[in-house]
């Protein structure tokens, strides 16, 4: 039998498409758990450490010499898979033995969203990977959602050079917002939808409300 997903309460993730403002979410969340007294460990994927920054990059900007190679829907989502497990075993689980909050830019929903979704790979292999290769469940995912249109304007405005998933054509963008929003829709005890198309202050406000409710929630520390 598969090992069976663990959800931790200190470990916070944030999803969304394109343009949804993740970098002013993260600041946000970060500032209000450290004004409950918690320490914060903030990471991102795929990424986090040394090893799984070097995956990130043939994932998003490959070398030169292999820039031309098509890289293949199954080969994206192992890739992506080894980083989190990888991430998973040298940062998150260590920090949250020693009582920190992880709060991670992105996780395992993202690959149900964009391999999932975007590229059309099977959910059940992804579940399967998630149990074997993971393990670990968020406790709170914020999921901040924009309509595709409006996101990708605003990442058009910051992007001068999109990486291989932000120059994806429109319809990818839409199936990934669907998946999104369908994982939302059934696990609403783990996510918390807040609405993306807000200006900057609209959305911190959200997601600070998100994280105090959370908080008292679960008794402050989790």
């Amino acid at each position: 039998m598969s090992p069976a997903l663990r959800r931790h309460p200190r470990f916070i993730s944030l999803e969304g498409g394109e343009g949804a403002g993740k970098t002013t979410a993260l600041n946000a969340i970060r500032a209000a758990l450290q004004a409950q007294g918690c320490e914060v460990v903030l990471t991102r994927e795929p990424g986090g450490t040394p090893l799984a920054e070097r995956i990130r990059a043939l994932v998003l900007t490959p070398d030169p010499e292999i820039a031309a190679e098509p890289l293949s829907a199954e080969a994206e989502l192992l890739l992506v898979f080894a980083a989190r497990a990888q991430h998973v075993r040298q940062v998150i689980e260590p920090a949250l033995r020693r009582g920190c909050y992880v709060l991670s830019d992105r996780f395992t929903d993202s690959s149900y969203a964009y391999q999932g979704g975007g590229r059309g790979l099977e959910p059940a292999w992804i579940a399967e990977l998630e149990r074997r290769a993971v393990g670990l469940l968020p406790g709170l995912t914020l999921l901040l959602d924009v309509d595709v249109a409006v996101g990708r304007a605003r990442a058009n405005g910051r992007d001068l050079w999109p990486d291989r998933i932000e120059s994806e054509q429109d319809d990818f963008f839409q199936r990934v917002r669907a998946v999104f929003r369908e994982r939302a829709r059934q696990d609403p005890t783990r996510f918390r939808l807040i609405d993306a198309s807000q200006d900057q202050a609209g959305v911190a406000a959200q997601v600070v409300d998100a994280i105090n409710a959370y908080l008292t929630k679960e008794g402050g520390n989790g």
